[in-house]
């Protein structure tokens, strides 16, 4: 791969227990500083890909490449440990010199409070926990993003500032993301891909 491509996907096909497909022959490509945008309805194979791209599924055919992926779910419950607290979780994950010289700064524009930091994750409301989720998977320095309804949980001035933080994000990785908000999509996107006229063209 390229220095600028993070993710290639070539003729991708994919089904569950060999029933009707859910990618027939799919193709992608997506390098550092562009957004593309996954839309469609429920069932669709939207967060299929998601987990064909971190190799938690196996295609049928075809090849996924990808360069070191973070990523940001719609449920923040479900990203973290609950017994442990929020900061020793991202210390499991990004190094020590990321921590000292971007911590504050990234707490600063998700308007999170490091007091949070300090607690376990039933501790937080679902908006200051995915305000956390969003800091670990920055902190990690991704070169692709993966981002799946991520600002579902948070209040829409919150939302706005937390996308504009993830597009400026985009001088230093890509990013995939999975939305219901076609407003949304058509406002931050280099590319839409619609999995409703997708499979209509198949």
């Amino acid at each position: 791969m390229s220095d600028d491509l993070v993710l290639s996907i070539k003729n991708l096909s994919f089904s569950f227990n060999n029933k009707k497909m859910i990618y027939d022959d799919f193709n992608l490509e997506l390098k550092r500083g562009e957004l593309i945008c996954i839309v469609g309805e429920s069932g669709k194979g939207k967060s299929t890909l998601f987990e064909l791209i971190c190799n938690n599924l196996k295609p049928q055919k075809g090849i996924i490449k990808v360069k070191k992926i973070s990523s940001i779910y719609q449920d923040p419950y479900s990203s973290f440990h609950p017994s442990y607290k929020i900061l020793e979780q991202i210390k499991d994950v990004v190094d020590n010199d990321t921590l000292n010289n971007e911590l504050n700064k990234l707490c600063l524009e998700l308007n999170l409070s490091k007091e949070f930091l300090l607690k376990k994750p039933h501790e937080l409301s679902g908006g200051q926990l995915q305000r956390c989720s969003i800091l670990r998977s920055l902190l990690m320095k991704p070169d692709l993003l993966l981002v799946d309804e991520a600002t579902s949980a948070l209040d829409n001035i919150i939302s706005l500032e937390v996308m504009k933080l993830l597009i400026k994000y985009l001088d230093k990785c890509a990013i995939l993301m999975i939305t219901h908000d076609i407003s949304l999509a058509n406002w931050c996107a280099d590319e839409i891909i619609d999995l409703n006229r997708l499979k209509n063209e198949k």
